[in-house]
Formats: structure tokens, sequence, C-alpha cells
């Protein structure tokens, strides 16, 4: 199952929002605090709700500081027309199947006002309306319209691919130092593990066939970048805690040898994020920055890496940037890129003008078509 459309209204940054999907490997473009982070996390609010452990509409709005958090600023004002409902449409293909989820929420105008009440609720499959929430028997009990269908089992039986596809949508923003010593710090995990805290118990965790299949790929593509590469390892130490252990090929008999905490960070970065991945997801997987710590030249072939694995194992990315390098690969088709700009009105994100996408197949790069110069910033001293 792949996202074929998202549609947002009066979430976070974006007052109204509306993409049109049509590859496997989409890039989002645009300056800092534009919105690229927010429109990823209307992804990861609609699996915070699908999520069967853990999950649910409530869950998802107060980890994120309540409805008032993630309702745009731009959309407060009069309700008679509902215009400040916080909407999420997501527009999906399964093979033959066509799906579409619509779910809007908003503070009700009477009653608890604490808590957020679900004001649409749709599914469409193939063209055929099987849910239409709330209905005059649900509106006289409010209750009811706290939570939403997707999160309940005994609700969502016609529509259980989408909640299944939902929680399995995975988010990551690697930072090296919690995989170099996350079994090392104490204290709370963060639910999904977005930053790679436990990332080495999650290799540990793989069967020992897959693990080993998986490092030799990760070693073969580093060998043309870490000078004297011999392979990579798993072992565990004294105390059973997982390493990955970098050989090198030197004048000693026995080669020189370095464990994951010994590692430069962008070398580290990218050995897990090769990892994840030839993981296999069968949702999307949002990867936020990916070239960071990263050499220039290794980021301007990630593409051709998201690329491959992609297509290899039907996955879909979603992938925030800044980085010039990454979008030089003249492989990078215009419809893979979507521009968040601020405004006045809310962020908006559009695809390629005409005129750019011709530049593009033409064979300019797409970073010099789409990525415009930020503002340099200014000093005083």
């Amino acid at each position: 199952m792949h996202i074929t459309g998202i549609e947002l209204k009066n979430w976070r940054n974006f007052k109204s929002a509306s993409v049109a999907i049509q590859t496997d490997v989409v890039y989002l473009v645009g300056p800092n605090a534009s919105g690229k982070s927010n429109f990823l996390d209307a992804l990861r609010f609609v699996r915070d709700i699908a999520k069967p452990i853990g999950g649910g509409l409530q869950t998802a709005l107060k980890e994120r500081g309540g409805f008032s958090k993630v309702r745009c600023l731009h959309s407060r004002g009069n309700r008679a027309g509902g215009g400040t409902d916080l909407m999420v449409k997501l527009s999906l293909q399964d093979n033959d199947t066509s799906w579409v989820y619509d779910l809007g929420i908003n503070l009700p105008i009477v009653g608890r006002r604490d808590v957020p009440q679900v004001v649409r609720e749709k599914v469409v499959r193939d063209g055929v309306e099987i849910l239409d929430r709330p209905k005059k028997e649900v509106v006289e009990d409010p209750e009811q319209l706290a939570v939403t269908y997707l999160e309940q089992a005994a609700q969502n039986g016609e529509f259980r691919p989408l909640a299944t596809f939902f929680a399995a949508i995975t988010y990551v923003h690697l930072v090296p130092q919690l995989v170099k010593f996350g079994e090392r710090i104490s204290g709370h995990l963060l639910p999904d593990d977005p930053f790679g805290q436990a990332f080495m118990k999650r290799i540990a965790d793989t069967a020992n066939r897959t693990r080993e299949a998986r490092l030799k790929k990760i070693s073969d593509a580093l060998k043309g970048i870490v000078p004297g590469l011999d392979g990579l390892a798993f072992e565990k130490d004294g105390e059973g805690r997982p390493h990955i252990e970098m050989r090198y090929q030197t004048y000693r008999p026995h080669a020189a040898r370095q464990l994951e905490d010994q590692l430069s960070d962008g070398t580290l970065r990218l050995i897990a994020l090769l990892w994840l991945l030839q993981e296999k997801h069968i949702a999307p997987l949002l990867l936020e920055e990916p070239e960071l710590s990263l050499n220039e030249e290794i980021v301007r072939k990630l593409h051709r890496i998201f690329d491959k694995i992609s297509r290899r194992a039907n996955n879909q990315l979603f992938v925030t940037t800044h980085s010039y390098a990454l979008l030089s690969n003249p492989g990078i088709a215009g419809e893979s890129i979507f521009k968040v700009e601020p405004s006045n009105d809310g962020s908006r994100i559009i695809g390629p003008t005409e005129a750019e996408m011709n530049a593009i197949k033409n064979g300019f790069p797409p970073a010099d078509v789409v990525l415009s110069k930020e503002p340099q910033l200014a000093f005083d001293i």
C-alpha cells in the first residue's frame, strides 16, 4: 500500500495544503521553520492514533501538547462555517484497491471543552463510502466522539488494512550520540525510538542470518567510502552489551578494530541509515535530514541508494532535506519534490512549476531548479 495524496486543513503551519504523490521517494524542501517536519508529523499523528498499544486520538493529541498546539494559528476565529476544524485526509492505493481516510476533529462548542471530538471520520474504498460518522445517535452520546473508529478493533473491521498500515509508519531522525551510548544512558526510551537510542538492541534482536547479510551489504557499500575497511561484525562484550565492530586492513597480522563509540558521527549515522533502509517496511519510512554529519560526496549518492532500496522492497520514503548535494542527483524526478514555503497566511506546499519540471527533464540538476537561496543572517557585533 502506498500513499497517493495528503490533504491538510488547519494542521500546525498549514491552514490548507494538498499534494498528489506519484513516486516512491518524496523530498520535502524548504527553509528552517517552514513546516517540513510538521507536514511529516501529520502522518505520525495518524500512526499514533492507529497504534494498537499506547495509541488513540486523545493520546496522540496529548503527546503533542494538546489540541491547541497542533491547530493552525491562522485558523482561529468564528466556527460558524466549520472553518476551525482540523483535518487530515489521506488517499492510498493497495494494488487494485483505492482508499481514502478523512479525519476531522475540533473542540466541542458545548459540554467538555477540554476533550477534542471527532467531527468527521470517513472511509472510502473503491469509491464506496464504508464509514461516515458521526451519526445522530453518536452526537447524542458525546463520549463516543472522543475516540476514532480507526483505533478500535471492534469498529475498524471493514478498513483494518488502513489501521495496520498507519500503525506501521516509521519515523527516524538518527542522533549518533544516542546510537553510540544508548546502552549506557539510563532513563526513558521514547516510543518507537525515533532517535536511535535502542539501535544496537535493534541489531541484536535481529536473526543471525539476517543480521549478517545486512552487515555484509553495508560493509560492501562502505568499502568505497571508508579507507582500509575490511568488514563489519556484530559482537557482545563481557557484560552482554551489543556492539558493531568495524575492522580495517593494516600491515599487522590482525586487523585493527573500532567499536561504534569510536566511529565518526557520519560513519555511524550512515551505517544506521543503511540498516534501517534494509528493514522491511509495509508503510512509509519518514527520514529527517539524512545528510547530517555526512560527507558531501556521500550525500550525492543517497538518492541512488533510496531509489534502489525502495524499488527492491516496494517501500515508500518521505525525506526532509536542506541539502544541495542530495538534490543535485539528476536521477531525481521533478514529481518527487515538494517545496514548503512560509507565507502570511500559513505555510503552503507546492510541486515544481511546469517550467521547473521541463528544466529537470532537460537535465538540469533538481537542486539548481527548486532550491532557492536562503537569506543571509546578519549579526551586529
